[in-house]
């Protein structure tokens, strides 16, 4: 048997309407959006228009227009901290970001941007009280991750946002791991913007994500280009989201995109996360006494999202992980997971972990099988 445990990475494999989406598109359509003056190009709008419709429902975004599509969330994570922060400014993050959100800070902190990355505990977990004491005049933004991708963890992002919002400080969420998987409400959470991606647990292709932005929320440029509409001025348009959407966007993904969104919305929140938790806690049930295992994050799995990151003593995870892989094939991620704050935040910088994470389309059949692997290595 073959089991896929990277999902915190990339889901897969998709729900079948998501490549039929895609398909479709890229064989019956082709036109760009906004691009054009004909019926493939307006069906294509169309279909983006519902995609945004939909991704507002699943967040309960204020304002659909405030849905802009990027490539990813790495993307849309620049965005936001490049459109708002200048010099002199000071944002708060925490100590376990993903470099998608702690690289682009340190480039801002090069330029004059003062960063206070507020301490967790070795699980992930943060005190929201050492946010507020965090807080300078000159806070400008308050920019975290709602979960952890090596930890799991999850922050109390209702809690920090109603802190953002008592003393007026705009609120970013880097909803990588939580888009598709833990109910996200911006409005009760008062999140300003929310950054995610479309390949994860929004089941989309590669090259999809964006940036959802509270109306009142004003953003400067950070890429210029086409808009398709108001092309008169040699500055973007104001208005949401052709200011944010310069260039031709990846109009393929963004149809398979609304596939997998409609899925989640289909399936429900509550459903898809209580099947992702139920393997995780079998799977952390088996290894728990494997000698000289350690799984990382909270042991409250009501804290942590769908992912059991481990290191065992007297074994390196990527050897751990290639094992798996060309003995029993089964996949899994090894390393620093790009957010080596995490792993100096846990203890395992030098090391690394290796990462399970399973998804929705896994069964408890590939989780047993998975657990077994690892322990007859060990």
């Amino acid at each position: 048997m073959s089991a896929y445990l990277d999902n915190a990475a990339t889901s897969w494999p998709k729900p079948e309407a998501v490549y039929q989406a895609v398909d479709h598109f890229m064989r019956e359509l082709g036109a760009t959006p906004g691009r054009g003056g004909h019926r493939r190009e307006e069906e294509a709008a169309h279909i983006a228009d519902q995609a945004r419709s939909a991704i507002a429902e699943l967040f309960h975004a204020p304002d659909l227009a405030g849905v802009a599509f990027t490539m990813n969330a790495t993307q849309a994570i620049n965005m936001a901290l490049k459109g708002l922060l200048v010099p002199g400014d000071h944002v708060i993050t925490s100590s376990i970001e993903h470099n998608a959100m702690w690289r682009p800070l340190k480039a801002l902190e090069r330029r004059g941007v003062a960063v206070t990355a507020v301490p967790c505990a070795p699980g992930g977990t943060l005190a929201l009280a050492d946010v507020e004491a965090a807080i300078r005049p000159s806070t400008r933004l308050i920019a975290m991750l709602h979960a952890s991708n090596v930890l799991g963890t999850i922050l109390p992002v209702a809690e920090i946002g109603a802190l953002a919002r008592k003393h007026g400080i705009p609120f970013l969420v880097d909803a990588s791991q939580t888009a598709g998987a833990y109910p996200i409400d911006m409005a009760v959470m008062n999140i300003d913007l929310l950054a995610f991606p479309g390949h994860k647990g929004l089941f989309g292709p590669h090259g999809t994500g964006g940036l959802v932005v509270r109306p009142d929320i004003a953003l400067e440029t950070w890429v210029e280009g086409g808009s398709g509409a108001e092309s008169a001025p040699e500055s973007m348009p104001e208005a949401l989201p052709l200011r944010l959407e310069a260039g031709t966007q990846n109009a393929a993904g963004i149809a398979g995109l609304l596939a997998g969104v409609r899925f989640v919305l289909e399936q429900g929140i509550e459903q898809i996360r209580q099947h992702e938790m139920a393997l995780t806690a079998l799977l952390i049930d088996a290894l728990r006494e494997a000698p000289g295992l350690i799984v990382l994050g909270p042991p409250d799995l009501s804290q942590r999202t769908a992912i059991a990151s481990v290191t065992v003593e007297g074994y390196v995870p990527d050897q751990l992980a290639a094992v798996l892989d060309q003995v029993f094939d089964i996949a899994t991620r090894a390393g620093l997971h790009c957010a080596p704050q995490a792993h100096r935040t846990a203890g395992t910088l030098e090391t690394g972990a290796l990462r399970f994470s399973p998804g929705y389309f896994t069964t408890a059949d590939e989780i047993n099988e998975a657990a077994a692997a690892l322990l007859s290595i060990l």
